[in-house]
């Protein structure tokens, strides 16, 4: 081959698309690796494939939506998946929205999500999700949407989520949270959106604005005053009961002397 061919080979490698990116092939290779049944996938969801899921700003892959030879939408929503999720998504650093909402999904939101910089839309929501939030996702700063809902999630929500500052809609009803929604959430000032109860019911133990307050938490007046009145109730009967043994040993003692006393004096 001459110098010329050797050139235009050299050149043709520089066009987006043409190789594959290596951290997207490890990407989906590692998200096909950790689920159950990969056959629930897109058909054409295949290993050979993820070497070279883009070609430019086309994606061979249904789901997938590329943009200068980097997948930047993944989406695999409501495809009855069951496994986990990869720490491996962190590898597809040009992902701006991961969808992965009403599957079967289990175990915990990988902290390595974190590396994903670009990400403004993260949909986990409908699936079996455990264990807590990963407070790392707030590095995630250009995040707009964050939707958790319907998962079996544990533990506080982040209070760093109040830092992101573009966040716009965020969810996560029905799950098993605990603790005080923070304030930088509940409460934002400025032109900030403010989010609503809808955001947070469904959480037996998450407490604060915006929810209503709980009723089982303390005692409510009126359960005060039964308790005081029952109580007093309970004094006066036990008093009540007390005061008629008294009076009964009394009253026996008395017969008892007094059968003593005739007893000892001489009858007429």
């Amino acid at each position: 081959m001459d110098v010329g061919g050797v050139l235009l080979l050299w050149w043709v490698t520089l066009i987006p698309g043409i190789l594959s990116d290596p951290s997207d092939e490890a990407c989906l290779t590692h998200l096909s690796k950790s689920l159950e049944d990969s056959t629930n996938l897109p058909p054409n969801w295949k290993e050979e494939n993820f070497a070279k899921p883009c070609n430019d700003s086309t994606s061979i892959l249904q789901g997938a939506i590329c943009n200068n030879g980097r997948i930047y939408k993944l989406s695999l929503n409501n495809l009855s998946l069951r496994g986990t999720l990869s720490p491996f998504l962190s590898n597809c650093t040009n992902l701006q929205a991961l969808d992965l909402s009403s599957n079967f999904l289990t175990g915990p939101i990988p902290p390595e999500l974190q590396s994903l910089v670009n990400l403004a839309v993260l949909n986990l929501s409908s699936n079996r999700l455990e264990g807590d939030i990963p407070p790392q996702l707030a590095l995630c700063a250009y995040l707009n949407i964050i939707d958790l809902h319907d998962n079996l999630l544990t533990g506080p929500i982040p209070q760093q989520f109040g830092l992101l500052a573009r966040l716009s809609a965020f969810d996560v009803s029905n799950n098993r949270l605990t603790g005080p929604i923070p304030a930088s959430l509940s409460n934002r000032s400025g032109n900030l959106p403010r989010f609503n109860a809808s955001s947070f019911l469904g959480n037996k133990d998450l407490y604060g604005y915006p929810l209503p307050p709980l009723r089982n938490r303390g005692l409510s007046v009126l359960a005060i005053v039964g308790i005081g009145l029952g109580s007093g109730l309970a004094s006066l009967v036990l008093s009540f009961t007390g005061v008629c043994i008294w009076l009964k040993i009394t009253e026996r003692k008395m017969a008892l002397e007094e059968g003593k006393v005739s007893h000892l004096m001489p009858e007429y």
